[in-house]
């Protein structure tokens, strides 16, 4: 990923309890690392030699928002324009379901319009993310 063209955001709704938004934010990102391995940096050691597992090689803003605005991102996202993005999604549904067999079960049963994003992360070229993030606040 070259980042002087590449970016990754996430948006997360703030309105969410702290610890939901945490969970948020960690799913996103193990899915992202899972769709794009080579932004994750080698292993690195201290000083006593003692092994630290690789982190991602680059900042990764979390922007606040709300249900409708990361809908509204969404729906931008499926159209062919952006197209080359990696999108990880994050929905109410996923949020409460006990496991994975779950989570497909309920996804099966419900449509795109009835999903409540509560949080989404989105890679790839600066340009396309700026336009549709660009004027979105940090989450602090």
């Amino acid at each position: 990923m070259n980042l002087q063209y590449e970016k990754c955001v996430m948006i997360i709704d703030e309105q969410l309890p702290l610890g939901i938004i945490a969970n948020t934010a960690a799913v996103m990102g193990i899915t992202l690392g899972k769709s794009i391995p080579e932004v994750v940096g080698n292993d690195v050691y201290d000083k006593a030699g003692n092994k630290h597992l690789g982190i991602i090689t680059f900042p990764i803003p979390i922007l606040k928002g709300d249900i409708q605005t990361i809908k509204a991102i969404r729906q931008k996202l499926y159209q062919s324009e952006f197209s080359d993005l990696i999108v990880v999604d994050f929905s109410d549904i996923a949020q409460v379901c006990k496991n994975y067999v779950e989570f497909i079960s309920k996804m099966q049963s419900v449509t795109e319009a009835e999903l409540n994003y509560i949080g989404i992360a989105i890679c790839g070229t600066k340009k396309k993310i700026n336009k549709l993030t660009g004027n979105m606040a940090l989450l602090k």
